[in-house]
Formats: structure tokens, sequence, C-alpha cells
């Protein structure tokens, strides 16, 4: 039986179509300092990863690979767990689809379902992308019948499929949702699926397939495979020992239902609505919580292999190193924003957090106490009004952390674990341990001085640990101590007076030069850039038009009075923009340049009388007019604010 101090984290599976770079790695990263954190607070950690290895794109690699779709995969997700393994993440559970008691278990739960009736046998037609394993209907797609997601080419495809009955728990999760509002995190991504894909009605779920083999066959009806949903969705059960017959394993009993489902904001609707109600439909209790976090960008927008932009983890980690790697992917991603990955915020986040912040304090603050007492540290207790301040921080910074991390703010957190750290550099200053050595009068209070110094960077390592940490065992091990649990960060003096530290300090981050490393970083981004032919250039002329066709166009000042991320497109924006009279809906594919909470309160110009067109499945009716480079875009406004309505001409 599941007790408060049993805490279950996922991630979710990864894809074995091939390596991940360091936006899927960020996933991985995240959790495992969200499961270390929540080991130092005491709980009884069950940490959970693993790969997703079936599908029609990996059998087409593996045939294109020439080899056997379990051996493809076999490689694949041994350089995932590499991967994973050398990121220092403590997962419990490398889970893969393809593991026996996960392939038995999940045909159980697929006959249980279709014996209940909740599955049926049907068939679908539509428009088939085979890289994103997914139907599109025609207004879904882009021009020139392409993907929406990944922009290939798609064609008509019809089989016969099994479906299922998703309508059916439609207003039993909606309950759930408004009963438990903290179940999908952050709100916006709950306000998403309530407002796109709830309110509106579901459909059937589509979950076989009879066009291709790799997966998991249905065992009534073996020309069927069971589809992604039901075979990746269900690892997060069978990886503890769910049993369909209820023979459950002790790990089911004691972890189930899961703390939290960290997941990627592009799969929250399947974690959020399909996965719940097939839970529901095995009469099981429902997990707490799901966070769909925003993602790691680079330079012009998603990571893709397509678009020759990925950087791997492991390249970078032998450019910088682990911890700083970790460092910079936990700090710079804001908790419902996408973050973005630039060489020049990398090596800025190095020099000054890293090596100067941190490394500079740990490495002066050792190099003092072997320069003036021979590195034996003592608390002579000659204590000074400005030692105030830095206890009183030491001491509320454990609570500080504790709230931020509990609303899954990582990056907050690591702030003010560096509040601390900045502070203790600002204490050196004020105190000038060098001056204090040059009085004879003093060297008690340069005792003194050199103590708190130490037993601030003792609390900034323990709490360092859950982010960084090899880095915080170097700290640690350095000065000496092993007064490290989390209990120990409540009092000041935890570090043991007359403790000797290193007598040769090792550098924690060097600083990086930006000319010397520059030309690495440059034959790492050559080695994965895709060699695209070159265009030929094709000089148009623009039409000209009359006076009278431009008269056509009826133009006017609006202001966004709502704004949210398209149902199934991240890159389009959907805002209701007030224009005087009426309010309309526009869809715009800007989302690359703006959220939507910067998109609320805009004046913007409003192309009004544009014919109505459904983008990506909704309506919208006008145009917001913006001026663009090949890398940047603004809307166009007005200077004075002029009323909603007021003609452009």
């Amino acid at each position: 039986m599941k007790n408060e101090k049993d805490y279950y984290i996922t991630t979710a599976i990864a894809y074995t179509s091939g390596k991940p770079h360091i936006g899927n790695t960020y996933e991985i990263v995240l959790a495992d300092a969200i499961a270390r954190y929540k080991r130092e607070q005491g709980y009884n950690v069950r940490f959970q990863t693993g790969t997703d290895e079936h599908g029609q794109k990996i059998e087409l690699k593996a045939q294109a690979a020439g080899v056997d779709p379990q051996v493809f995969v076999d490689g694949v997700a041994g350089e995932i767990k590499r991967i994973w393994d050398l990121m220092d993440t403590s997962y419990d559970k490398f889970i893969r689809t393809t593991d026996d008691y996960h392939v038995e278990q999940v045909q159980k739960i697929f006959e249980k379902l279709l014996a209940k009736g909740d599955i049926y046998l049907g068939s679908y037609e539509g428009w088939y992308c085979t890289d994103c394993e997914s139907f599109f209907t025609q207004s879904q797609l882009l021009e020139g019948n392409l993907c929406p997601d990944c922009g290939r080419p798609v064609h008509k495809a019809k089989e016969e499929a099994y479906f299922f009955k998703l309508s059916k728990y439609s207003d039993r999760l909606m309950k759930h949702i408004e009963e438990h509002p903290e179940f999908i995190q952050p709100v916006a991504r709950k306000n998403e699926m309530i407002n796109n894909f709830l309110k509106p009605g579901l459909q059937d779920l589509c979950v076989s397939r009879t066009s291709f083999k790799w997966s998991i066959p249905v065992p009534s009806n073996p020309k069927h495979v069971i589809y992604v949903w039901i075979d990746a969705l269900t690892n997060y059960i069978t990886g503890l020992g769910y049993d369909v017959d209820g023979n459950h394993g002790d790990l089911y009993k004691k972890f189930w239902p899961a703390d939290l489902h960290l997941i990627g904001k592009d799969i929250i609707r399947f974690h959020t609505i399909y996965w719940p109600i097939m839970l529901m439909a095995l009469d099981v209790p429902l997990p707490k919580q799901v966070f769909g976090h925003p993602w790691l960008l680079q330079g012009d927008g998603k990571m893709s292999k397509s678009k020759g932009n990925v950087i791997y983890a492991d390249d970078l980690v032998e450019l910088f190193g682990v911890d700083a790697v970790r460092y910079f992917v936990l700090h710079e991603i804001p908790f419902d924003n996408d973050g973005t990955i630039t060489w020049d915020l990398l090596l800025e986040r190095i020099n000054s957090d890293l090596a100067n912040i941190l490394g500079n304090l740990v490495n002066r603050t050792i190099a003092m106490s072997n320069k003036y007492f021979g590195g034996v540290v003592c608390d002579k207790g000659v204590v000074e009004d400005v030692d105030a301040e830095l206890k009183e921080l030491a001491l509320a910074t454990r609570g500080n952390v504790d709230k931020k991390m509990e609303e899954l703010r990582v990056a907050d957190a690591i702030d003010e674990i560096f509040k601390l750290l900045r502070r203790t550099n600002k204490y050196v200053d004020e105190t000038m341990p060098w001056a204090l050595a040059k009085d004879e009068s003093k060297q008690d209070r340069l005792a003194t001085v050199l103590y708190n110094l130490t037993e601030s960077i003792r609390i900034s390592a323990v709490l360092l640990r859950s982010f960084l940490p090899g880095t915080a065992e170097k700290i640690l091990t350095q000065i000496n101590t092993d007064v490290t649990t989390y209990e120990s960060l409540d009092n000041w003096g935890g570090y043991v007076s007359g403790t000797k530290v290193t007598e040769t300090p090792t550098q924690l981050f060097a600083r990086l030069d930006p000319k010397k490393v520059g030309p690495q970083i440059d034959a790492l981004m050559s080695k994965y850039k895709k060699a695209e032919p070159k265009k030929e250039e094709v000089k148009e002329e623009t039409p000209m038009i009359t006076i009278d066709d431009f008269a056509k166009i009826e133009m006017v000042v609006g202001t966004v009075e709502k704004c949210e991320v398209h149902p199934n497109a991240d890159r389009l924006l959907v805002s209701q923009v007030n224009i005087g009279n009426e309010t309309r809906q526009i869809v715009s594919g800007i989302a690359k340049f703006f959220t939507p909470e910067q998109m609320v309160g805009k004046k913007v110009i409003v192309v009004k009388n544009l014919a109505p067109a459904k983008l990506r499945g909704v309506e919208s009716q006008g145009m917001l007019l913006a001026g663009s480079t090949k890398k940047e875009l603004d809307l166009v406004t007005v200077i004075k604010d002029l009323p909603n309505g007021a003609k452009i001409s």
C-alpha cells in the first residue's frame, strides 16, 4: 500500500528511431533533478524511464539498415541508455516496450478492453504520414498535401482497425480534472485540453494497424498489431509489475498511482486524455499529476534532424562537462515557456555562474584557509553584525528551494541557491579576509570569517547536489565534510570546527575563451549540418496592383483580448481580437516569436475582409499584419492609441 513518503516519477519513453538530441535529453535531466531532490527530502523514490520501440517508422528504418527490427532497436536503446547514464541520471528502472513482461500485459490489456466493449473493430481512412505514424484530415494538411507536423509528404490510406471508445469516459474525465486542478500542469496546458478537445467532444481512438508488422500482435486477431497508445502509455504500470489478472507485483502496490508523469508539451493530449481514459476503463487509479514541460529550442526553432540543427548531449559534455550541461538545460528553460540554447549564452553561464560565482568562491575560500591557517577551519565565535545577513539567508535557502521545487520551478530553485552563493561572495568583499590577515589582533575574526564562508559553501553544496551532483560531491570532498544530510541545513554550524580542508583544491569550472572554443563549436555544428543543395535563385517580379485593387482590402485596428496555442500546431497562435463592433478569431503562425501572454493587450492591424479559412481545424477570420526577415518577425501596430475598429488606409 502506498504511503505519503513513496514517490513515483516517470519520463516519457524515448522513441528508438535515432539518437536523442539535447532537447530530448533535457527531460531526463529535469526528472532526475526532481527525483534527487525528493530523495533529499526523505522520500522513497521510484524513478522510471525507458524506450518506445515499436512502429512503422522503426520497421522502415530497420529495413533501410538491412537488419532485423529487434537488432535495430537494441542498438538505439543502448545509445539512449548510454546518454542517460552519461548525464548522471539516477533512474531506478529503464523499461523497454519489447520487454517480455510488458508485451504480455499489453496483449492482456487489449483483450480485456475488447471484451468489455470499450474496443471495437472498424475501419479508418485518411491522409497518413509514415514518419509521424498519424492520420490527418484534408483540412489539417499543409499546402501540397504535406504533413502539418513534420512537413513531409502524406499518402491516402485506408485500413481495418480497432477503435477505443474515448467518448464513453469523457464526462468522467472532465469531472476528474475539475475536482483535481493540479492534475494537468501548467494551467495553460489544462485549458488547452478542456477547450480544444473535451468540450468539442472526443472522437474514438484508432488503436491498431494492419499496414505494418513491427509491434505487438492482437492475440485474438493477429493480422492486427497494437498501435502506440496502448503499447507505449501502459509502460508506466507494467514497469511496476501491474497485472491485468490482479496479481500485481509489490512495486505496483507500493508506488501506484504515479505522483508525476513528466512529459513534453507536444504529447500532453495523449497523457491527459487517452491515458487517464484507458486507466478508467481498466479500473486503475489515475496519476496524481501530469506536467507538460516546454521545449529547448536551438536557433531557428524546435530541434530536428531534418533541419540539421540538432545538438547532442554527449558532444556538449565533451566540450563543457556533464554538470555544465545539466546546469544550462535546468536553468535556462522557464517553467512554462520554451528556452533557447545559444552558444553565447552557454559560454556566459559557464563563465559567469559556474566558474566565477560558484567555482571561484570555493577555490579562493579553500586557498585562504590553507594560506592563513594551514587548511584548518575553526569557528572562533568572533561575531560581527555583517555575519547576520549571511546566516539568515543561508538558513532560509532550504525553505525557498523547497517552495520552488514543490511547484516544479526547477530553474527558480537553482536561482535561490545562487542567491546564497552571490551573497557569500559579497560577504568576502565585506569582510576582506586579506586585510584581517595583516592584523595580528584580528586572527580569531579571520578564522570566524573563513568558517562562515565554508559553512555557507557546505549548505550550498548540499542543496546543489540534486542539480549538479558531481560538482556538489567535489565541493563537499574538498572541504572535507560528511555533514551532508538535508536535515543538517536546519541550523547554522553543521561544519565541524577544526576540520582540515584539502591542500590541493581542484578547479570546478574553468573559464572558457570564446576565441578558443569557437573553432570547436564550428566543427561540432558542421558535423551534423546536413548538406543542402543550393537552390537556384529565381527572380520573380511582384505583379503590380491598381488603386482599385488596394481599395478592396479592409484593414482596421484591433486589440488582442485572449490568445492561446493552437491545439494541433505549436507554431500557431489562436487570438481573439476586438475590432470594435465584434471580436474575431484569428490564427497566425507567430508562436516562434510571441507567447500567448505577450500577445494579450497588443494593438494590431487586422485584414478584416479576408475570407475565413480553417488552419489545422481551427477557423481563422482574418489576418494580422506583420513584417519579417529570415530570422525575425514583428507585428504591425499603430503609434497612437487609435480605437478598435479604426480604419487603416
